[in-house]
C-alpha cells in the first residue's frame, strides 16, 4: 500500500477532509462547489461529496429516520476517508444535524486531516432562500422530520472554521475556506 507521505509528494499537497454542517439552504453545496473550482484552478486534487448526489446513488436505500441519517453520514465519512488516503482535499457538504454524529465523524479522522466547517445562517434566511422548496413543503406538512422545522439542528460548538453566509458574500466565504486549506495542506 502506498504511504500517505508518498501521495502527498506526488500530489504536491497534503490531503484534508472539510465537513460542512449547516441548515438546508445555508450555502453548504454552493461553498463546496466554488471552493472545489478554486482549488482545481490551483492544481489541488479535490472532490466534493455532495449529500444530494450520495442520496440518489450509493445511499438511495436510506430514508430519513435518525438511524438512516446517521448511516448516510457514516457512509459519506468512509468515502471521504478513501479519497483522503490518496491525498485528496475532500469537501463534504451535508446538514449533519447532530453534535453526537458529527463527533463520531470527527473521530474517524486524525485532527490534522479534518476540519469541521459551520455554515452559519439563520433559519429565517434559509427559509427565504429555500432553493429546493423544502421548507415550504415541511411547513405545509408534506415533509416530516425536516431539519430546522420539526427535527433538531444542533449548531456546531467545536467547528474549526465558521463561515457566515447570511452576512458575508459567497466570494469572501470561499476565500476563507481556500486560505485555510492552502495553509493546512502545504508541504
Amino acid at each position: 500500500m502506498i504511504e500517505k507521505s508518498e501521495w502527498n509528494r506526488v500530489n504536491g499537497h497534503k490531503g484534508k477532509v472539510l465537513w460542512f454542517s449547516g441548515l438546508s439552504g445555508s450555502g453548504k453545496s454552493t461553498l463546496a462547489a466554488e471552493t472545489e473550482r478554486e482549488l482545481f484552478r490551483r492544481g489541488i486534487r479535490c472532490v466534493v461529496l455532495d449529500g444530494d448526489q450520495l442520496r440518489s446513488g450509493i445511499n438511495r436505500d436510506l430514508g430519513f429516520t435518525d438511524q438512516d441519517r446517521n448511516e448516510n453520514l457514516r457512509r459519506a465519512a468512509e468515502i471521504a476517508a478513501l479519497f483522503l488516503s490518496v491525498g485528496f482535499v475532500v469537501l463534504v457538504p451535508m446538514i449533519s444535524p447532530s453534535a453526537e454524529t458529527r463527533n463520531t465523524i470527527r473521530q474517524r479522522f486524525g485532527p490534522e486531516d479534518y476540519t469541521e466547517v459551520y455554515v452559519k445562517c439563520s433559519l429565517e434566511t434559509c427559509e427565504q432562500r429555500d432553493p429546493k422548496g423544502l421548507y415550504r413543503k415541511a411547513r405545509s406538512g408534506l415533509i416530516k422530520q425536516f431539519t430546522g422545522i420539526d427535527s433538531l439542528y444542533e449548531p456546531p460548538l467545536e467547528a474549526e472554521l465558521t463561515v457566515d453566509t447570511e452576512h458575508e458574500p459567497t466570494e469572501h466565504c470561499v476565500q476563507l475556506l481556500v486560505d485555510s486549506i492552502l495553509c493546512d495542506c502545504q508541504l
